[in-house]
């Protein structure tokens, strides 16, 4: 009884980790990197997170990597008279001075291109974020299930480099 207890203790720390983490780089902050679950044969995937600049100079995410997939590619999509379209953001994306940005569903996203294995929920995968001025981070995604909300920014475990 006491070891199902135990078992119970740490699954639900580990999914408050999976679900709350937040990374450090220079003045940037990226809270909660996520990814959604594909189907098994998906040719892509899709990754969001938030960056904070507590700095005096604007940055850039400009690339990046992930161990899921042969691409990354930063996308933004768009509704224009009722029809959803999404394009490729070739110069990065802009975090200003004390801004927060959040890469989200139906919004500035990133792009997993060339799936080398399907995203499960539950699971965590390691990626690469490329900044202009602050470098190359590692980060780990979080993978929701199919419909899940974005994951809530309540708590944080904290990574710096």
């Amino acid at each position: 009884m006491q070891s199902l207890f135990a078992a119970s203790i740490a699954l639900g720390l580990m999914t408050i980790v999976a679900e709350a983490h937040e990374f450090k780089i220079g003045d940037l902050t990226i809270d909660h990197p996520w990814s959604r679950q594909t189907p098994p044969m998906a040719p892509v995937g899709v990754a969001y997170l938030t960056i904070k600049n507590d700095g005096a100079e604007t940055d850039r995410l400009i690339g990046g990597s992930a161990e899921r997939s042969e691409g990354f590619e930063l996308h933004t999509s768009e509704n224009r008279d009722g029809v959803a379209r999404m394009r490729r953001l070739k110069d990065g994306v802009a975090i200003g001075p004390g801004e927060t940005i959040e890469l989200k569903p139906l919004g500035t996203h990133i792009m997993l291109t060339g799936l080398t294995a399907p995203i499960k929920a539950g699971e965590t995968f390691a990626g690469t974020l490329v900044f202009e001025r602050a470098g190359t981070l590692d980060v780990e995604f979080a993978v929701q299930g199919p419909g899940a909300p974005a994951p809530q920014r309540d708590g944080h475990e904290e990574h710096s480099r």
